[in-house]
């Protein structure tokens, strides 16, 4: 039984490390490079968040802290800010309600033909196709550059590249003065709608299709004519 006790101490002494050798260690540099290296594959990120998440992750941390910062420095705090932001609001959708949409600045006149010549039927056919799409835009004009060029086929106007609309009504209006008025409203709906950012509508467009069909039933005046019925007009009117 002595033997037991004295093994026992054989095998702790065994066990233990003598005071001669010093306990075995990592540098700290190395270990540190081997836990990065292993933190750094791919089987411990499978659930990290996207570039996207990250990015918008942070987007929204700038907006708290924003929106932290500016609740402090208001009076009344987070509720201070959104009464101030809603008054703003408020006051913008006045403003807007009350001077509308800012106005385009005002356009040079372009001529009135910007293609290839085309004839006057050609010009109403488009302007009929346009119209059966509801597209009344491109309808009232290309039915008013049927009305100016049916006037050129007909020699009441000089063929004349770069006209605009408002020349051609103008023009048009000293050889049928009974359409002139008309066909100065037609110059002003085809400039509305080609470069003053305006809608057209159906009615509009009939009324252009009707001074179309008015103007081309229509005999000019001759300028000799005009003039002795201005005379008489004059003389009548002294009598």
């Amino acid at each position: 039984m002595p033997a037991l006790p004295r093994a026992a101490g054989t095998v702790v002494r065994t066990l233990l490390p003598s005071g001669d050798e010093p306990p075995v260690t990592i540098p700290r540099d190395p270990a540190r490079e081997a836990a990065r290296r292993e933190l750094s594959k791919r089987m411990y990120h499978k659930n990290d968040p996207s570039l996207f998440e990250r990015a918008l992750n942070a987007f929204w941390d700038w907006v708290d802290r924003l929106f932290n910062a500016a609740s402090t420095a208001t009076p009344g705090g987070a509720l201070g800010l959104l009464v101030i932001v809603l008054a703003v609001l408020a006051v913008g959708g006045a403003l807007w309600w009350r001077l509308g949409t800012p106005g385009r600045a005002p356009l040079p006149a372009a001529a009135l033909f910007e293609d290839r010549p085309r004839s006057a039927a050609e010009h109403r056919a488009a302007a009929e196709a346009h119209a059966a799409q509801g597209h009344w835009n491109q309808a009232v004009q290309e039915r008013m550059r049927a009305v100016v060029r049916s006037l050129e086929e007909r020699a009441l106007l000089d063929v004349r590249p770069g006209r605009t609309a408002d020349e051609a009504a103008s023009e048009a209006g000293r050889t049928l003065p009974v359409h002139a008025e008309r066909l100065r409203a037609a110059a002003r709906d085809f400039d509305d709608v080609t470069y003053g950012g305006r809608a057209a509508g159906e009615g509009t467009y009939q009324r252009l299709a009707a001074l179309d069909a008015d103007v081309d039933r229509t005999r000019p005046v001759l300028m000799s004519n005009a003039h002795s019925t201005a005379h008489s007009a004059r003389q009548g009117a002294a009598e």
